[in-house]
C-alpha cells in the first residue's frame, strides 16, 4: 500500500472533521487542542499558465496542537509531472491573544529537498481572526528568507479571507499576494468550499490569477480530518 492510499484509508476511519485551510493559501488565528493531530491530504492541484499545466500530488498538512494554544506545524507538496520537484517545511502556530480578535503568529523552516536546493528559508507572519456569527474573517501578513534557489529570494506574503459557516457548509472567498525580490507581484483570488460529510471533510478552492506573475489558474482538491493521539 502506498504512503498515500495509507493516509487516505486513516482519514476514512477517524470520524473527527475539521474546518480550515486548505483549500487557501491564508491560515488562522487558531491551533488544534493539546494533542490532537489535523490531518489534511491534497489529493490533487493543478496550475494552468498560459500553455504550462503543472500537477502536485499529493499534498500534506499535519497539524499538532501543544498546550498554551501552540501547534506545531509540517507541510509537503509533491510535484507528479516531468519535473518530480517537491516542497516541505516544518514550523509551528503560536496564538497567545483570544479576545475580540484573536492574534498569533505562524513561522515556517523552509526544507531543501530537492535536488537543485542547497540552503533553506523561512517564513514568517502575523495572524488574525475576526469572528461575528457565522462570519470569520482571516488576515495575515509577513515576511519570506528564502535561501533555497540561487540567489537567495527576499520579499513578503499577505491575504485576506472571509468564510461563512452554515451548518454543514463552510463558503469562502480569499485574496492572497506575494512579492519576492527580481519578480513581479503576483496576486490570486477565488472562492472555496468545506464540507462536512461525517468522517471527514472535503474542501475545493478554485484561484484566478490577477497579475500577470500568478498562474491564470489554479484548482485544489483536499480531505481532512482530527483525532487524538494522547
Amino acid at each position: 500500500m502506498t504512503p498515500a492510499r495509507a493516509l487516505l484509508l486513516t482519514l476514512l476511519l477517524w470520524p473527527a472533521p475539521l474546518r480550515a485551510f486548505p483549500p487557501y493559501r491564508s491560515t488562522d488565528a487558531d491551533t488544534a487542542e493539546p494533542w490532537t493531530l489535523e490531518t489534511r491530504l491534497g489529493l490533487l492541484r493543478v496550475r494552468h499558465d498560459g500553455p504550462d499545466t503543472a500537477y502536485i500530488s499529493p499534498l500534506l498538512r499535519l497539524n499538532l496542537g501543544l498546550p498554551a494554544s501552540t501547534e506545531i506545524i509540517t507541510e509537503f507538496e509533491h510535484r507528479a509531472d516531468e519535473s518530480g520537484e517537491d516542497d516541505a517545511a516544518v514550523g509551528f502556530k503560536w496564538v497567545p491573544i483570544h479576545w475580540r480578535v484573536d492574534m498569533g503568529v505562524e513561522t515556517l523552516a523552509l526544507l531543501p529537498i530537492a535536488d537543485a536546493q542547497r540552503g533553506a528559508g523561512v517564513e514568517s507572519q502575523l495572524l488574525a481572526t475576526v469572528r461575528r456569527d457565522d462570519l470569520r474573517l482571516h488576515l495575515n501578513a509577513g515576511g519570506i528568507c528564502d535561501g533555497r534557489p540561487a540567489p537567495r529570494e527576499w520579499g513578503w506574503r499577505g491575504s485576506a479571507l472571509v468564510e461563512y459557516r452554515t451548518g454543514r457548509w463552510t463558503p469562502g472567498v480569499e485574496v492572497f499576494a506575494r512579492h519576492l525580490t527580481g519578480d513581479s507581484l503576483e496576486m490570486i483570488a477565488g472562492p472555496g468550499l468545506i464540507v462536512d460529510v461525517g468522517r471527514f471533510d472535503i474542501r475545493i478552492g478554485v484561484h484566478a490569477g490577477l497579475t500577470d506573475a500568478a498562474p491564470d489558474l489554479t484548482t485544489n482538491l483536499w480531505v481532512a480530518t482530527k483525532f487524538t493521539v494522547r
